[in-house]
């Protein structure tokens, strides 16, 4: 969440921010909203003020055996207003919160601007290998070795779930441990296991809500959400704590499933593994100095490519562009792999 105080100082930086990434945002009406709450709570406090004041009276009154009445009545009027205005206060102050919270990040002045299209690829890693036959699509190829059902998954929970079994099972397990296990003694990350749901304070915390609550699974009793990502849990670890600096930078690693119910993804990618509402992750994460922090999320990129190199899979890194950026990012590069099976 962006400080209401830079916006207001600001309004011009954050105004270029919008147009960058094609975010429809009322930055108009929020500054007018951010003046009507100010002005209202300074209204607020003079009215507190007289009330002191009016207080004091009524005390001297009694401590000099005089008539207080009309000062009392000029406080049952003065309360009046108060209470009027405070639930005022609470109204704007409930919509102020509401409305910073839909005010997205302010891009990098690196990210370069525009939509999906913008997109820049700024390193390559191969070679790709060459087939001297039409390799098969992950999904055949699954079928074929037995590791992956996709229509018991179904039958199980639904569409786009995924059943891994026997060596598939396998696999999955190993490239868990074979990943945690590098971040955790090469890397210097601390190992977490975290809960997978997360109360809303925490979906909060990271910029899923408000906006991304209908790509979210929810329990709708306890008002807990199964998390899109450990980010969510390793963010939350020190939420309202204040960390002394000393203590940067931490490192955290963490394994869980994922959830995402991809509400605005229908049609797009959903065959097979791509697009799917459960899927295993290995985060990373770092608590660092705003100083340190871009220098830190490029250690964290190579990190990451370091698992891709030693697997001895093609890939390549693409800065995201203003448009394609997440609504709580600042900067973000993609690691796209190359599947020989589909040629891209």
């Amino acid at each position: 969440m962006l400080d209401a105080k830079s916006i207001r100082q600001n309004p011009d930086k954050v105004r270029e921010a919008l147009k960058k990434r094609g975010d429809s945002f009322d930055l108009e009406a929020f500054l007018a909203l951010d003046e009507r709450r100010r002005a209202t709570l300074s209204q607020l406090q003079e009215l507190n003020a007289v009330q002191n004041k009016i207080d004091e009276k009524v005390q001297a009154c009694i401590k000099a055996k005089k008539d207080p009445r009309a000062e009392i009545e000029r406080g049952k009027e003065n309360k009046q207003k108060i209470t009027s205005l405070d639930a005022q206060c609470t109204e704007i102050e409930k919509d102020f919160k509401a409305a910073l919270l839909n005010i997205p990040n302010i891009p990098d002045t690196s990210v370069p601007v525009g939509d999906a299209s913008a997109n820049k690829i700024v390193r390559e890693a191969g070679p790709l290998r060459q087939f001297d036959f039409r390799p098969l699509d992950h999904i055949t190829l699954a079928q074929h070795l037995d590791i992956v059902d996709f229509m018991r998954a179904s039958k199980i929970a639904g569409s786009n779930f995924v059943l891994f079994k026997g060596q598939g099972a396998l696999l999955e397990r190993a490239l868990i441990n074979f990943m945690l296990t590098i971040h955790t003694t090469q890397h210097g990350y601390k190992e977490v296991a975290p809960p997978t749901l997360a109360n809303r304070d925490s979906m909060t915390a990271t910029g899923q809500l408000p906006r991304l609550e209908e790509d979210m699974y929810v329990t709708r009793e306890d008002d807990l959400f199964l998390i899109p990502t450990a980010e969510v849990s390793l963010t939350n670890i020190h939420r309202d704590e204040v960390l002394k600096e000393e203590e940067l930078p931490l490192y955290y690693t963490a394994y869980t499933p994922c959830y995402r119910r991809e509400a605005g993804s229908y049609g797009k990618d959903t065959r097979g593994l791509l697009r799917v509402h459960q899927f295993d992750k290995v985060e990373l994460l770092k608590f660092v100095t705003p100083q340190a922090s871009y220098d830190e999320l490029e250690t964290l990129l190579a990190h990451a490519c370091y698992i891709l190199e030693a697997l001895k899979i093609p890939y390549r890194v693409v800065l995201l562009a203003s448009g394609d950026l997440s609504f709580a990012a600042a900067k973000c590069y993609d690691i796209e792999i190359y599947a020989p099976g589909v040629d891209k």
